[in-house]
């Protein structure tokens, strides 16, 4: 039976599962070698609780990644979410920062097996705020917002994972101005600017 959301008890039980596991990839620096076992001690609850909410360790893991990234982005955005290009550029040098601490995490033995799944979880997360700021600030039709929204949240992101990957000398502020002017270009014509 799938549990209902929106009772407090659920959302304290998964915030005790997400900070069990933040504790333990602190301590292990290893993502794999943590067992969903591992996380229900820590959060002391049992095995069957954490499958009422989460199909498997990767689905937890695609949640854990999101919700992460959302709460990184919200504390780098003081207004919430994006109000013009200042806190664009805050966000894709959030991107860039958020990337770079989690190549450190990709080079432990494992680990590289979930890298595919935590990069869409956050693409995922990028798209949602430049989507939500867009059909805020225009009257263009769903249809040019969406794929403004999606073109330019893979485009800021490829870069930022491509940078994390092989940064070539090349430093994050450098490559954050970069890639503002290239999205903010592409963002112009349904920003109207």
């Amino acid at each position: 039976m799938p549990v209902n959301p929106n009772d407090p008890r659920v959302s304290r039980t998964r915030q005790f599962i997400m900070q069990a596991f933040t504790e333990l990839v602190e301590e292990q620096k290893n993502v794999y070698s943590i067992s969903v076992q591992d996380i229900t001690t820590r959060a002391n609850i049992n095995r069957a609780t954490f499958y009422a909410h989460f199909e498997d360790k990767y689905a937890f893991l695609e949640c854990w990644i999101s919700r992460k990234f959302q709460i990184i982005l919200k504390e780098a955005l003081p207004e919430g979410g994006i109000t013009g290009t200042g806190s664009l550029r805050t966000v894709v040098q959030t991107v860039f920062d958020v990337l770079a601490r989690f190549r450190e995490y990709m080079t432990h033995p494992g680990n590289s097996r979930f890298e595919p799944l935590f990069e869409v979880a956050m693409q995922k997360e990028l798209y949602n705020l430049l989507l939500e700021w867009l059909n805020r600030e225009t009257t263009s039709s769903p249809d040019k917002v969406e794929t403004t929204a999606l073109v330019a949240s893979w485009g800021i992101f490829g870069a930022a994972v491509q940078w994390s990957r092989d940064p070539q000398n090349l430093t994050s502020e450098t490559m954050v101005n970069r890639v503002l002017e290239v999205a903010a270009a592409a963002l112009a014509p349904v920003l109207g600017e």
